[in-house]
């Protein structure tokens, strides 16, 4: 299996290339320059694993949510790459590669995933890990003010993510004495993407490059 990942959803911006079991990822701290750099890291991993777009199994992108602007940037390069490579794309939940992240770093979870929604409102959801080893969603992705944000189960929940950071007493008294610890500084990485798009190939989840659309939760979509 050979799949290539990107991820423009946030402040950073990153590619991740999985050929079996075997991971290579570039990620830059790059705000808004994300449209003059993630071609070139799809690029140069491929250059240097001596592959074509035509040799992968398929494309994943985050697909949100995040930043508007970043998001659509990921899907719109999924799509159009898929496209003239022939090629089916999978969609990968931001909020789930936090939790893989947190996971892969450290082992722990079940996993509480919040990221800045702005407006005074964060982008979460509940995830546990599977028996592969992936995060799985327990409930919805929602977007809700820190206060209305709640673990779907009983027992400790790690918090991961920016909303953490924007909102850490907010969702502190939210959550009460549900939070194991908090990791408010945790990125979505393609590289966490690509492992969780495996598995949706495995599933069979890949669907044509017009249908790879980006997911937003918010129903007013503006810049950003």
């Amino acid at each position: 299996m050979r799949l290539l990942a990107i991820d423009t959803s946030g402040e950073t911006c990153s590619a991740a290339l999985l050929c079996g079991d075997a991971l290579t990822q570039v990620l830059d701290f790059a705000p808004r320059r994300h449209g003059d750099l993630i071609l070139g890291m799809m690029a140069r991993l491929l250059a240097e694993a001596g592959l074509a777009l035509g040799d992968l199994d398929a494309l994943a992108f985050g697909q949100g949510p995040g930043s508007f602007t970043g998001v659509r940037i990921a899907a719109a390069v999924a799509q159009g790459a898929a496209f003239g490579a022939g090629l089916g794309v999978i969609g990968v939940s931001t909020l789930a590669a936090l939790a893989q992240g947190h996971h892969r770093a450290t082992g722990q979870g079940p996993i509480l995933a919040a990221l800045d929604a702005r407006m005074g409102e964060v982008y979460w959801g509940c995830y546990r890990i599977g028996a592969e080893g992936l995060a799985e969603l327990d409930g919805v992705e929602a977007v809700a003010p820190p206060g209305a944000v709640r673990a779907t189960g009983q027992g400790l929940w790690y918090g991961v993510g920016s909303g953490f950071g924007a909102y850490r007493e907010d969702l502190r008294l939210a959550l009460g004495g549900a939070l194991a610890g908090v990791d408010p500084g945790r990125v979505c990485e393609a590289g966490d993407l690509a492992r969780l798009a495996a598995g949706a190939w495995r599933r069979g989840d890949v669907v044509a490059p017009e249908r790879g659309l980006p997911v937003y939760l918010r129903d007013r979509v503006t810049a950003g």
